[in-house]
């Protein structure tokens, strides 16, 4: 049988462009060329698609000479050579009848044929917006492609700060006392907003794009003067922010748990890990930047506490109409008797080489391979479903 054409797309307009290309680099490493035809397609910064001409030369290359993966360089990093040396792609946003699984050359008015994509998966490892907020989920449905991860609904909600946190309320899931405010509201009212903050929440405070990922925009703050600043870069990246109420405050800081989330319509919960960041708090720097920061895998926590962790992950993933996979994201207080808060939920997580998804599910016995081929068996039993359904009378 012919292999399956699975097309590992990266990069990206989001902020967290630079670990797309890390995540797409240990997917591409571990994915088996025995099984699938493996077809890099990157995104540049400006949106630019492209794609490797010899992409199994150019994946065969990097495995003859490893060396330190590093996001932007093309000597290093095969999803940055792609963008570097690849040639512009089209993705026509109507189902192909061409069921060869080749490559279709397509004319766009007034320009030459360019190449348009035929493949029979896509493995997006987008992350943040245009990569896992629902936009290129709808540009694969409109094509008819079977796609790894969550569909159009559950993309845009696991990426909304705001409106996940309604869903889980509604699911009536824990969360942390938290205020969401607009861009436009914060420029023509900041006394305003900041009044509103402090009479709903105590300080410290976490402040949020609410359309982001990887923890970029986001700060702690302390006080008033901090909390102006904090809105200020959170605004930059958002036109919707959201604050969130520290947990733990004098009682010491909180410990982050996560749980990996595998399958469709019955999904399964990996075993909890725990992170320990080497700053305040995980963000980018801390999770991408700095070595030192530990996971602690599985996090050592009771019995009770590892069973009611794993299930508010299953609720979580369902809540938000999930698909394929997720990391979800906890917040338990200080001491023996401290409550456990959903934090959010991640549709699109890290595969880099220290992200916990990949780790989580290896603690709980499935390694890196299998799990891309897991991912991929969901992607296809997906779009299986979704081909039984009827669009017309």
């Amino acid at each position: 049988m012919p292999k399956l054409r699975v097309g590992v797309l990266f990069g990206g307009r989001s902020g967290e462009h630079e670990v797309s290309l890390l995540s797409a680099a240990s997917v591409l490493k571990a994915i088996d060329p025995k099984k699938y035809e493996v077809i890099p397609i990157g995104i540049t910064k400006e949106g630019r698609w492209v794609m490797a001409t010899d992409a199994e030369r150019l994946l065969a290359g990097e495995k003859l000479t490893p060396r330190h993966l590093r996001a932007g360089d093309p000597e290093a990093t095969a999803p940055a050579a792609v963008l570097a040396k690849g040639e512009a792609i089209i993705v026509p946003p109507v189902p192909s009848k061409n069921k060869t699984g080749s490559l279709v050359p397509f004319e766009t008015q007034g320009h030459p044929a360019h190449q348009a994509l035929n493949v029979d998966v896509i493995f997006p490892v987008l992350h943040g917006t245009f990569g896992e907020d629902g936009t290129i989920q709808g540009l694969f449905e409109l094509a008819g492609i079977a796609y790894v991860g969550s569909g159009v609904l559950g993309s845009a909600t696991g990426m909304d700060k705001d409106v996940m946190k309604r869903l889980f309320a509604s699911a009536k899931l824990p969360i942390t006392k938290h205020v969401t405010f607009l861009r436009g509201e914060w420029e023509a009212g900041p006394k305003k907003i900041v009044s509103r903050v402090e009479a709903a929440l105590k300080y410290p405070v976490f402040v949020k794009p609410a359309n982001l990922g990887s923890s970029v925009g986001i700060s702690k703050a302390h006080d008033r003067k901090e909390l102006g600043q904090a809105i200020e870069m959170a605004a930059s990246y958002d036109r919707k922010i959201v604050v969130e109420q520290g947990v733990g405050g004098k009682r010491g800081k909180a410990r982050e748990l996560e749980v990996a989330v595998l399958g469709n319509d019955t999904p399964e919960a990996s075993v909890v890990g725990e992170v320990v960041p080497i700053k305040e708090f995980y963000d980018y720097e801390a999770k991408y930047l700095s070595e030192g920061s530990d996971l602690i895998i599985p996090a050592k926590l009771t019995r009770q506490q590892t069973k009611q962790v794993q299930q508010m992950a299953i609720a979580a993933f369902k809540s938000c109409d999930c698909s394929g996979l997720a990391r979800v994201d906890f917040l338990l207080e200080p001491g023996k008797s401290g409550r456990i808060y959903l934090n959010e939920i991640n549709t699109l997580p890290g595969f880099t080489s220290i992200s916990m998804y990949p780790k989580l599910w290896a603690a709980s016995g499935v390694e890196y391979s299998e799990l891309i081929d897991r991912l991929i068996q969901l992607a296809m039993e997906r779009r299986a479903e979704k081909d039984r359904t009827s669009y017309s009378r």
